[in-house]
């Protein structure tokens, strides 16, 4: 049993750092070799899943390290793995020969075991382990085209605003530690004695909210779209930015052992959900769309978690790996084939590739939470539980969820639209790359695991759900607020469909086309639209510049004044203790040379020394006395 938990992390860990230790030399086989171990890594997890292995190793004197596998890491030893063969493959054919194969698989299944190790953790010792290597791998994902000093600028601000936020994970070690948790179990974290309890509860929140880009820490995750499409669909969906949210479900417990712990949780994810869900709706491109949405939709899991709904945030976890993963591998199959990521470039494109087009698709109308795709399940799930805390908490998850319907409208009704240049031909040839088999490879699986995961709506699926989760005590949502979440979700997508409509000419004649089967909203739309669409986009665009020039600025300044105070402290202090430095080493010098003189090798010079000497001691004795 205790194998099959090593050979889930290990054979990932080591095929990539086999890979990285090759180099270039290893170019040629690195992608088999990674879809083979993720491959494996598939198998291995579904058997982990099964029988719930656990292993345990000393590290430390008294703190040992342990992984085990339980309902809810069950659930993510499944995800990942699935995820990463996915990515695996559209990287095989996204990565091309002349570029550094070898480092770019390594990296990614290095970083891939480093959040398998986060989810299967049970003590703080082996979560700080998972936690810094992925931070360390995702800094050299980002800045795998580490000659574009650009997107190395990129990587850094990721990699310094994520490791800030990292530093609650040692306070909350150190407030375990000192509180009695000799052990760093997560499970005895609520155990703790006095405030010791409360400092690590904190350490902990503030580590999670960093790793998923919740406020205040969101600005940092657009900049991360500067890896390539790959890195993007894998950070964005099932590692790293989703590792905050598994973290503050998995500590569930802790944060209801401390009064303030949840409700403040459950606010930061739901404002989250709902400010960064304007943003994307405000965003021109079409990655920056998804990177915005990715805050948002992280968001209503760390709602769950606030709230206390486990059920419903494993599931939107796993719904927004999977649904994430297949639209990033979709913007990176447009890219790969036409050479843009700008929406407006982007026209027509679902038409000239339609199986991408068809897979796009699935995936936004679930990103949007329309009915009865599984976001919708898993929402409705966590506002349910939110408005068991607050009506007031159930209405801004409420109005995030119709916000995510408008910027997954927008996106999809984009790339579905004829090209204001003309209508671009079905099936129409390749741009720069073209796509390989292995681009389109992974969207269909992707996309019939989005529209599966909507079985876990059916009561007898639901119910097997929460006992895997060991949530049974759990409810769902009653009927009208399952009909109020749809309604909303749909309408918001028919008057988003409206908005973008192209004039009554150019309208396709098919009579089952989405201009015609939103024909009868046209009053409630031309409502909405006037008073409610015009200012969410001055909202946006506002939130937007303040997150670039305020928050982002803010760090920027902070790091320039960090640099300019070690500069002058060079000048000021650095020549000082150097020139003291010298003078130390000078004096040596000149009483090694002092010393040397008397050493001539003549008998009579060392008879007349001692003599002196003898001289000398004798009137200090006679002085003494």
């Amino acid at each position: 049993m205790a194998l099959l938990l090593w050979l889930l992390v290990g054979l990932p860990a080591a095929t990539g750092l086999a890979l990285l230790a090759a180099g270039r030399r290893a170019d040629r086989i690195a992608a088999p070799l990674a879809v083979g171990a993720a491959a494996a890594a598939v198998g291995l997890g579904a058997a982990a899943a099964v029988m719930r292995p656990s292993v345990s190793t000393p590290m430390l004197p008294g703190v040992p390290a342990g992984l085990a596998v339980d309902g809810l890491s069950a659930v993510m030893v499944v995800v990942v793995p699935g995820i990463l063969l996915a990515v695996a493959l559209f990287a095989a054919g996204d990565i091309g020969a002349g570029q550094a194969r070898a480092r770019f698989h390594g990296l990614l299944l290095v970083f891939a075991a480093a959040m398998l190790v986060t989810v299967t953790a049970t003590d703080l010792l082996a979560l700080l382990a998972g936690w810094e290597v992925m931070g360390a791998t995702s800094y050299a994902l980002i800045a795998y085209w580490w000659s574009d000093r650009a997107r190395v600028r990129s990587a850094t601000l990721a990699f310094v605003t994520t490791r800030a936020a990292d530093l609650g994970l040692y306070l909350a070690a150190g407030a375990a530690l000192a509180g009695g948790a000799a052990a760093l179990d997560i499970a005895a974290l609520p155990d703790l004695s006095g405030a010791w309890r409360g400092i690590a509860v904190a350490g902990l929140v503030v580590a999670a909210l960093g790793k998923s880009a919740q406020l205040p820490f969101s600005f940092w995750l657009s900049h991360a779209m500067a890896g390539p499409s790959p890195v993007s669909a894998m950070l964005h969906s099932a590692t790293m930015v989703a590792a905050g949210g598994y973290l503050l479900l998995r500590v569930r417990p802790s944060l209801e052992a401390v009064a303030w712990a949840g409700p403040a949780v459950a606010w930061i994810g739901v404002l989250t959900a709902l400010v960064l869900g304007v943003v994307a709706l405000a965003q021109s491109d079409l990655k920056q769309l998804l990177a915005a949405s990715t805050c948002s939709q992280i968001g209503f899991i760390v709602l769950a978690a606030g709230a206390g709904a486990i059920a419903g945030g494993t599931l939107q976890f796993t719904a927004h790996a999977t649904v994430k993963s297949l639209l990033f591998l979709a913007a990176g199959a447009w890219l790969a084939a036409l050479g843009t990521e700008h929406l407006a470039d982007l026209r027509g494109a679902a038409r000239r590739y339609p199986l991408v087009g068809a897979a796009f698709s699935v995936g936004a109308l679930t990103l949007g939470g329309l009915p009865p795709l599984s976001i919708w399940v898993a929402k409705d799930e966590i506002l349910a539980a939110a408005l068991a805390r607050s009506p007031v908490l159930y209405a801004v998850g409420l109005a995030a969820a119709a916000v995510s319907a408008a910027y997954a409208a927008k996106a999809l009704f984009t790339v579905w639209a004829r090209p204001a240049a003309g209508p671009a031909a079905e099936g129409a040839g390749p741009g720069p790359a073209g796509l390989s088999p292995l681009h389109r490879l992974p969207l269909p699986v992707l996309a019939a695991g989005a529209v599966g995961l909507a079985a876990l709506a059916l009561p007898p699926v639901a119910s097997w759900w929460r006992r895997v989760l060991g949530a049974s005590a759990e409810h769902g949502p009653a009927a009208w607020e399952t009909a109020l979440s749809a309604a909303v979700s749909v309408a918001v997508v028919a008057a988003v469909g409206w908005a973008l409509r192209r004039p009554a000419a150019e309208r396709p004649s098919a009579s089952g086309s989405a201009a015609r089967w939103v024909g009868g909203w046209l009053w409630l739309e031309r409502v909405a639209l006037g008073g409610v669409a015009a200012p969410t986009m001055a909202l946006a665009r506002g939130l937007a510049a303040f997150d670039d020039r305020v928050v982002a600025g803010a760090v920027r300044s902070g790091a320039a004044g960090g640099v300019r105070l070690a500069l002058l402290t060079d000048a000021r202090t650095e020549a000082g203790v150097e020139g003291a430095v010298r003078a130390v080493a000078a004096g040596a010098r000149a009483l090694g040379g002092w010393a040397r003189r008397p050493q001539t090798g003549l008998l009579h010079q060392y008879y007349a020394q001692a003599v002196v000497a003898l001289a000398v001691l004798a009137a200090v004795f006679i002085l003494m006395r």
